[in-house]
Formats: C-alpha cells, sequence, structure tokens
C-alpha cells in the first residue's frame, strides 16, 4: 500500500462522514478537500522538481480506487484532478513556474472538451465559451481547459486545431446553478464560463501533440511516467475510481447482510442466492480491478524498454478500460438489487455508492461504441478514421 493512501485512510472515518455533506453541498467539503491536499494524492503524477512523487502510473489507480471505496466524490475528484499535473509536466516551464513555483499543491480543474474559441492575438490568444463537467472546480486554482482555435473573427478553422490552455482563477467564471445531479453530487462539478480572456502563448499545449506523445518529448521529458500514452493515462483516474466505489458498495453490502434477517424470519447468511450474487458480484468487480492494472503494468513495462504502445494495443486497452467499468457497475446493481429496503434510506452509505456509480459510468470515456468498433476493427487489420481514433 502506498505513503499516499496510508494517509488518506486513518482518516476514513472522517471522509465517510464527510460525503453526505458533499452530497448537500454539491461539491467536496472543506475539510475533505484539504485531506486530499494533505495526503499528496494529487502531486502523485507531478515532477519531482516541482514537489511532486512522479509515480507509478499503477500506484495511482490504486490510491484513486482506494478513496474511491471510502466516498465516491472524493476517490472521482482525486483521479480527475491528479491527472492534470502529468500534463501540465509538458507545458512551457513558464507555465509550470507561475501555477506551481509558489504553491506545489496548486490544483488544476478542466476539461479538455474544446467548448471555446481561442482566436488568435498579438503573443497569444483570445478565448470565449462555456464548458460543463469542471470536477472538484470550486478548490482549484487554475483550469486547464480545451479551446478550438478560430480565425480572426472567432470562427472555428477548417480542419480543426485544438489546444490545452491554462486560465487562472480570475479569469473564468464558475455557474454554481449548473451542477444538480443524481449522483457524483460531491464532485462539484459544474459549469466553467470565460469571457474575452488574453491567454499568452505559452499557457497554450496542441492536444494533438499530448495525444500522440511528441509534447513531452518536445519538452525533454525522458521519464517513463512522461512518455506514457495519454490515453491509458487519462482515463485511468477516472475508471480507477469508479471501480473503487464499486468496491466500496460491495464492503457496504456485505457489512449490512451480517446480521440481515429476511421478512420470513431467515437469516442471510442462510440464503444461498443473496450469497451467490455477493460472491459472483466481488469476483466481477475483482476482474475490473486486475484488467486496469495489467493494463497499466504493460504498457509501462512496454514504455519504459522504449518499445511503441501500438494503435492497436491502444485501442485494446481502452477497450478494457470502458469495459472493467460496466461489469462493475452491473455488479454493483445486482448487490443492491439484495440489498433490502434499508439500502434506499437517505442516511446510509450504500445509496449514494450506487448513485454514484452509474453517475461515473455515464462520463464520456466510458462509452464503449466507438472504441469497442476502432479495437475489433484494428484487430481485423482495419484503419479507424475520424471519431473513431479520438482518445485512442
Amino acid at each position: 500500500m502506498g505513503q499516499v493512501l496510508d494517509n488518506i485512510l486513518q482518516f476514513a472515518d472522517e471522509l465517510r462522514a464527510e460525503g453526505a455533506e458533499g452530497d448537500r453541498l454539491m461539491r467536496l467539503s472543506d475539510t475533505s478537500a484539504k485531506r486530499l491536499r494533505d495526503s499528496g494524492v494529487i502531486r502523485m503524477l507531478q515532477p519531482k522538481e516541482y514537489g511532486g512523487f512522479e509515480a507509478h502510473p499503477r500506484e495511482f489507480a490504486e490510491t484513486a480506487m482506494g478513496i474511491g471505496a471510502i466516498d465516491g466524490a472524493t476517490g472521482w475528484v482525486s483521479g480527475i484532478v491528479g491527472v492534470h499535473p502529468w500534463e501540465l509536466a509538458f507545458f512551457d516551464r513558464r507555465a509550470q513556474d507561475e501555477i506551481w513555483g509558489e504553491d506545489p499543491d496548486t490544483w488544476m480543474a478542466s476539461p479538455y472538451a474544446p467548448m471555446g474559441v481561442a482566436k488568435p492575438v498579438d503573443g497569444g490568444y483570445i478565448l470565449n465559451g462555456r464548458w460543463s463537467f469542471s470536477s472538484g472546480t470550486d478548490h482549484c486554482g487554475w483550469v486547464m481547459i480545451g479551446a478550438t482555435v478560430g480565425d480572426q473573427d472567432g470562427k472555428p478553422l477548417t480542419p480543426p486545431q485544438h489546444l490545452h490552455v491554462l486560465l487562472p482563477r480570475s479569469d473564468y467564471d464558475i455557474d454554481q446553478d449548473s451542477w444538480n445531479v443524481v449522483g457524483l453530487r460531491g464532485t462539484g462539478s459544474k459549469d466553467l464560463i470565460v469571457k474575452d480572456a488574453y491567454i499568452p502563448a505559452y499557457r497554450t499545449l496542441s492536444a494533438k501533440k499530448v495525444f500522440d506523445g511528441s509534447a513531452p518529448k518536445e519538452f525533454g521529458r525522458t521519464q517513463t511516467l512522461y512518455n506514457f500514452p495519454f490515453s491509458c493515462i487519462f482515463p485511468l483516474g477516472i475508471t480507477s475510481s469508479l471501480i473503487g466505489i464499486a468496491e466500496g458498495a460491495l464492503a457496504c453490502h456485505i457489512n449490512a447482510q451480517r446480521e440481515r434477517v429476511t421478512v420470513s424470519g431467515v437469516a442471510i447468511k442462510e440464503d444461498p442466492h443473496v450469497l451467490f450474487a455477493i460472491g459472483e458480484a466481488a469476483a466481477e468487480i475483482a476482474a475490473s480491478r486486475a484488467a486496469i492494472l495489467e493494463t497499466v503494468d504493460r504498457f509501462w513495462d512496454m514504455t519504459e524498454k522504449g518499445e511503441e504502445v501500438s494503435f492497436e494495443l491502444r485501442a485494446i486497452g481502452r477497450r478494457t478500460q470502458a469495459a472493467a467499468a460496466w461489469r462493475a457497475v452491473r455488479a454493483v446493481d445486482e448487490i443492491f438489487a439484495r440489498s433490502g429496503g434499508g439500502a434506499l434510506q437517505l442516511n446510509t452509505p450504500m445509496q449514494r455508492f450506487w448513485r454514484d456509480a452509474h453517475a461515473g459510468l455515464a462520463h464520456a470515456i466510458h462509452v464503449p461504441g466507438s472504441i469497442f468498433y476502432a479495437s475489433a476493427l484494428t484487430q481485423m487489420g482495419g484503419e479507424p478514421q475520424g471519431p473513431h481514433r479520438s482518445m485512442i
């Protein structure tokens, strides 16, 4: 078990209790955010010269799982916000100094979707747009978001060119009324609004160079961590936290069933059907965990040896990742259906794990259609085109 997760586990009871408060606030409580900050989880993928740990992605994944099993929203924020330092490591040194120079615990929100237009001006760009689903944003001092490059009139170029850009908290607004959802409420994944913000060129990075792996090479990052495939490490925190949520649901269910007696007076321990469902769900969740970690380990070994992780392998890796998420949530459904009416009570954590699991499955990174198509076509010798190559 890693030191960061050890740091978190000592406050497990507190974080569980704060999960209900996060649900009410529709953001992480200040206490939960402080525990994450103090633990170092957001610095796990951060460069050592800026106070980071440069941890193995497997350890990062296991930490996100462990936190998700305590509280879903806290694990989700750990997994998403925790990936951003990995990419900041490729930005111009001036940008890294601005964000981490005075405080290595500065957090960055996202999303990467190019929901705004960056119009070129002298020395940089003027950015306008609105971005949805900025998880953990209330506790972040900067944002790393996607933008489409526009022409002088602000019209997106054809073919599109995409950037990842950095803005300080003073340059964007958070729509506090934009997040009122059924699950992962505590993530506070609110909308961001940017109006005529100036972005110097050094605070931008070509999205294509991040996706194809050339960004870290251009910067001079030689560490295995920073040459790891984007399409594996970006979904990693998200899916790992979701698997952690499933593990938390399973633990919660088992604990509740130990002394439970049915209306017919039969102890659950005597019901073979419920016990079978628990065993099957446990096996499915464990399989999801193992599949994710095996991909990470295999890609790490290849990257460390200087071997190319081909498009086909990346597509299969994404297929494994998406399938793991769906498998774990289906397992949660099986045990929730056998948890009894008590699990519906809002004062029990079981219903929140169930809601959070389904909300996590709705993330775009878990949509299986295009990924399954691309992996199958590639294995048959075909060449996926256009959107079927996205995030692979």
